[in-house]
């Protein structure tokens, strides 16, 4: 006989845990991150997103939701560039010195002191994303970086952190893009009070 959960069991367990992952979620750190992002906007200086597989898409879904949707509404547009984008640039990085280098030697041609790199990685180890973090540090940029419970070397390098208090990767990476939309819906919707703070 099979013991196993059935699958609607291991789907309300799943959203069980999700609820209460987005429930932690730490507010204090958002708001900072959106105020980053507010006074990036208006100082004209850019944010460079950073991620690696599903925080590709996810930076790149976020690029777009500030670039276009935020940017349509919020008195200053956004200068929005996710750095996972580019793919031939990223596979002539890759192929030409190695896959650790395919976001720093973007910033090393884009970046300027004032500037914001976010990542965001489940690990907080990812060894490219740690090598942009260090030089945008080292460079002047702003380093806030979305991290999973492991913390990793991201949380220790980064001028800001926000910490998903989960390892797994799916539940991770779905808290972190309710953090990109809230990110971005805080300059769309008034309720949010963005255009009033201080």
């Amino acid at each position: 006989m099979n013991s196993a959960p059935s699958t609607s069991t291991w789907i309300s367990g799943y959203l069980e845990q999700q609820r209460a992952l987005l429930s932690d979620l730490p507010v204090d750190a958002i708001v900072s991150l959106i105020k980053a992002l507010r006074q990036a906007a208006r100082n004209g200086t850019t944010i460079f997103l950073a991620g690696n597989g599903g925080n590709a898409a996810s930076a790149a879904h976020f690029a777009t939701d500030l670039g276009k949707g935020a940017s349509d509404v919020w008195p200053a547009r956004f200068r929005v560039v996710c750095l996972a984008d580019h793919v031939a640039w990223l596979t002539a990085l890759a192929n030409d010195y190695s896959y650790e280098d395919v976001f720093v030697r973007q910033l090393m041609n884009f970046g300027r002191p004032g500037d914001i790199l976010l990542s965001s990685s489940v690990s907080g180890n990812s060894p490219n994303l740690v090598k942009a973090a260090e030089w945008a540090r080292a460079n002047g940029l702003k380093t806030i970086s979305m991290v999973g419970g492991r913390n990793g070397r991201l949380a220790e390098i980064s001028d800001e952190v926000i910490l998903i208090k989960d390892i797994h990767y799916g539940r991770v990476e779905d808290a972190q893009m309710t953090i990109f939309h809230l990110a971005a819906y805080a300059f769309m919707e008034p309720a949010a009070g963005v255009a009033d703070a201080p």
